[in-house]
């Protein structure tokens, strides 16, 4: 049985954030995206100039941007798949830690199999990204399940931001020693993806030390195991029905937070290849290095604006609420968009949106997390509840993803897909101002 409240249980939690916060910085934001721009591009010998960026995949030819969009949201699609499966199978045999622990170990050790990605083998070389993809966000169905568990609610929103905060901060330092490692001592780039395989697997040692080894007591029936998690997930689907403010709340959540990871996945491509970098006379070569550098530089305001405002919003919210506070984060998440599509074009305004990024991504997140936990019903079965809630976040971004990749290839370029995300933004707004005033949480 867990203690709510134990401030070494919640450190010891918080800690997984540490741990696994490298994958989304370095893996899917920072240093892959370039690195895989870089080696699935076909460069001229002598400047460096970018002379085409389509792949050969899958049999057809795509721009490199795209293929990326559509792999991960298919290494989505079987998170969404294999999600409630092991739920059940867990919810069977009692032991939430040893499926978190699975999942951490398959996300690490695919993360330094990223190592070996080549061009020439593009289809085998994205195996591991999915795996790393799948490792990640399957851990965090375990992980989050055991926010209700380890805090009151009235602490959840600080303890949830504790948490992203801690990832933040972890994440960010191991980046600053990735990149001192990759510019002052000349380190080949791929070997940042041996690191955070390593680190993930190595500071998730602190959270699995502290968490008991049986979350929950077990059902003791194996009949029917592999559809078990499918039925506790209809179950779930069905009492979310029942309630209204959960179910009004998950609504506005499919829609905001589709147009949330979207942007946290495509941010670092998108700023490649629609941002002007350079001053007219400057070689391809420096033009490339002073892209490298900025967006770098804009990762990593990202991440520390991110500490800040995920204990701003979860100030907010102890002052005006959840859903007002999360309301003010799609607004400003809506005003992002907007000037992104309108405005951004030159360096100094991709800083303001990463600047404004970093403010509300941590807070969007972390208050998200709290509050779906408050508005849970008294549970022993509080993977069943976050599984659900991850196979809706993840439906929310394959359809994000998918249709961000679509418009850019369709209109051959990736600013217009940021009116999709205008739109989802827009419908989360409208859909959070729908959910019932609540004491605890609004």
């Amino acid at each position: 049985m867990l203690k709510k409240g134990d401030p070494k249980l919640i450190r010891a939690w918080t800690f997984y954030d540490w741990a696994n916060s490298v994958y989304p910085l370095v893996i899917t934001s920072a240093i892959f995206p370039s690195y895989y721009d870089a080696i699935t591009s076909t460069k001229d010998a002598v400047t460096g100039e970018i002379l085409s960026d389509k792949v050969s995949a899958f049999g057809g030819i795509f721009p490199n941007e795209d293929i990326y969009s559509y792999v991960y949201a298919f290494a989505l699609f079987l998170v969404v798949l294999s999600a409630p499966i092991l739920s059940g199978i867990a919810d069977y045999v009692g032991n939430k830690k040893r499926f978190l622990q699975f999942f951490c170990f398959l996300g690490s050790i695919s993360c330094m199999c990223l190592f070996f990605f080549s061009k020439e083998h593009i289809e085998w070389s994205f195996i591991p990204f999915i795996t790393a993809t799948i490792g990640f966000w399957g851990s965090l169905v375990f992980y989050n399940s055991y926010l209700p568990e380890i805090a009151s609610p009235e602490n959840q929103d600080k303890v949830s931001a504790k948490g992203f905060a801690r990832g933040y901060f972890g994440s960010s330092l191991l980046l600053i020693i990735c990149l001192v490692c990759i510019i002052v001592f000349k380190m080949p780039a791929k070997y940042s993806f041996l690191l955070v395989g390593i680190w993930w697997m190595g500071f998730a040692q602190i959270t699995f030390f502290a968490l008991p080894t049986l979350s929950h007591k077990a059902h003791g029936e194996n009949k029917g195991l592999f559809t078990k998690g499918f039925k506790e997930l209809f179950v779930v689907f069905k009492d979310v029905l029942t309630r209204k403010t959960l179910r009004r709340f998950l609504g506005s959540y499919f829609f905001y937070n589709m147009g949330l990871q979207t942007i946290l996945v495509m941010a670092v491509l998108f700023a490649r290849k629609e941002i002007q970098w350079g001053k007219p006379g400057q070689s391809h070569l420096e033009v490339e290095a002073i892209k490298t550098n900025s967006l770098i530089i804009s990762i990593l305001l990202i991440q520390f604006l991110g500490i800040a405002g995920a204990y701003i919003f979860s100030w907010l919210s102890r002052k005006i609420g959840n859903i007002k506070a999360l309301g003010t984060s799609i607004f400003i998440w809506i005003f992002v968009c907007i000037f992104t599509y309108s405005v951004a074009h030159y360096p100094i305004h991709f800083y303001i949106v990463a600047a404004s990024v970093g403010l509300v991504m941590g807070g969007a997140q972390s208050l998200s997390r709290s509050t779906y936990s408050k508005y849970l019903p008294e549970t022993d079965d509080n993977a069943s509840y976050f599984s659900f809630y991850d196979v809706m976040e993840k439906l929310g971004m394959i359809i994000g993803t998918v249709s961000f990749g679509l418009i850019g290839q369709m209109t051959g370029g990736m600013r217009n897909s940021i009116l999709v995300l205008i739109a989802f933004f827009v419908i989360g707004f409208l859909l959070l101002l729908r959910v019932p005033k609540s004491n605890t949480v609004h």
